[in-house]
């Protein structure tokens, strides 16, 4: 069960992160935020990525085998970017229009979760 609460707050810290790092970019849509300078920008986001630690921090904390979860280190590190690499094409797919999901996107992928095999493989 906890590594299944590890997953879950790890997709949580990831869309805050990817809303955090590239929110900003479709936020610029907006009236009132396209006026905003640099430095109000990055406090936004800052702001954003608190959540994100939020999430972060215990997920590592319960998912790591010292701390009586299932992950390993290096798993835990790999079950992240996999993470990642999904909240993020989802987010650039649904709020970013021209962006495009690409063979070379979906060998991608093949290649993680080969990673992810070979990561896990005792």
């Amino acid at each position: 069960m906890k590594g299944l609460y590890t997953i879950v707050l790890l997709i949580l810290s990831n869309s805050f992160m990817t809303l955090a790092w590239y929110g900003h970019l479709k936020f610029a849509e907006l009236k009132w935020f396209s006026k905003l300078g640099i430095i109000s920008i990055v406090l936004v986001s800052w702001g954003i990525a608190l959540f994100e630690y939020m999430f972060q921090v215990p997920a590592n904390r319960m998912g790591y085998k010292e701390n009586g979860g299932p992950f390993s280190l290096i798993e835990l590190k790999v079950i992240q970017e996999v993470i990642t690499l999904l909240v993020f094409t989802v987010f650039s797919l649904v709020l970013f229009k021209n962006e495009n999901f690409r063979f070379n996107h979906l060998i991608g992928f093949v290649f993680l979760i080969l990673a992810v095999y070979f990561i896990f493989k005792k």
